[in-house]
């Protein structure tokens, strides 16, 4: 006997994208059921009742033979077969340890979208974060060097904070998407955005993405530049490695930890603790040495996909074998004591 369902077509296809993506399955098969719940979601429910009974959904561009099987399933109430495998397979937490952290957690402060190389509109990420109880998702796509990842532009940027603030406006519960930005380190250690737009956002995270085998003194030269800077809230992914994963592996950058930790500490830059599995960033002794240096964390997912937001459960298990204070976790904190550090000139002009 089929197990009764009551969530919906669009409902169904989105949790199965979900599912999907923390799973870190192929992002083209995906794709397919986040495009068929966009081709659901603005049809008369009477509509797509009419085409499920008569075995013509896929008809509709964007509607295969699998996800017209979900829709089918779900407008009859029954839980779709393939929705039900993957709760089964990969619903329930994805680490070990970290629960109690995990629910401390009180939004995430690096996140990307299709503006750069992320895979879903803000507002599908917007809407993925509120569901997983968060209060706040800072948005940060990439900066204009980084062309591979279709980097913003100061007018990109500036549409995008537009695009944003009318998200705001029709979001509920308490929620709010707020404006960032993954800035490159560029070589000297500035930033690759306007000081103007930098001006503009809410939270930084600056990050090294080019010449990570670079001399260890020049690279140290170049993110002591970025942590000192100003606007930079959040040092990213510092040593840039990857252990898995199907970009294969990539060995950690060298540079003065201990100067650029220590550096941190002083201005109030938090440490990313990069929760994707394959970076595991920073390395375990590293995490340790900024933990004894008294620097600030930021635990966060870096998702390119709604269903990646929930990989911070692998950065609160990291944080929390580490023992690591969790007020010294800036996304612990609330959404006004979070931009009050990362805005103190705005909020010393109050």
């Amino acid at each position: 006997m089929s197990e009764e369902y009551a969530g919906g077509p669009v409902a169904a296809l989105r949790r199965i994208a979900f599912l999907m993506e923390r799973a870190r399955e192929d992002s083209r098969r995906i794709q397919a059921f986040r495009s068929a719940a966009a081709v659901v979601l603005p049809l008369p429910a009477e509509e797509v009742r009419e085409r499920a009974e008569a075995g013509t959904l896929t008809e509709l561009a964007g509607i295969g033979p699998s996800t017209a099987a979900v829709i089918t399933d779900a407008v009859r109430g029954i839980l779709p077969e393939r929705l039900a495998r993957l709760e089964a397979e990969h619903s329930g937490p994805l680490a070990s340890g970290g629960r109690e952290l995990r629910s401390l957690l009180r939004g995430d402060l690096h996140s990307h979208s299709d503006w750069s190389d992320g895979g879903s509109p803000l507002e599908e990420m917007a809407m993925t974060a509120m569901e997983l109880g968060h209060d706040y998702l800072v948005l940060t796509d990439h900066s204009p060097r980084l062309t591979v990842a279709n980097g913003l532009s100061a007018a990109r940027l500036a549409r995008q904070l537009e695009v944003v603030d009318a998200v705001n406006i029709h979001l509920d519960g308490g929620f709010t998407l707020l404006k960032g930005i993954e800035v490159d380190i560029l070589e000297d250690g500035e930033l690759d955005q306007t000081e103007e737009m930098l001006a503009r956002l809410d939270v930084r995270v600056a990050s090294v993405h080019s010449k990570l085998r670079m001399d260890p003194a020049q690279m140290t030269r170049r993110m002591l530049g970025a942590v000192r800077n100003p606007f930079t809230n959040v040092l990213g992914h510092c040593t840039g490695r990857l252990v898995t994963g199907n970009r294969g592996k990539r060995p950690s950058s060298e540079f003065d930890a201990q100067a650029v930790f220590e550096a941190c500490a002083e201005h109030g830059t938090a440490v990313e603790i990069n929760s994707r599995p394959e970076r595991r960033d920073p390395p375990t002794k590293l995490l340790e040495l900024a933990r004894d240096l008294g620097c600030l964390f930021s635990i966060d997912s870096d998702a390119h996909a709604p269903g990646q937001l929930d990989m911070v459960d692998y950065g609160c298990d990291r944080a929390e074998a580490a023992g690591i204070d969790p007020d010294r976790i800036v996304n612990t904190w609330p959404r006004e004591r979070l931009l009050a550090w990362a805005n103190p000139a705005r909020s010393d002009s109050r």
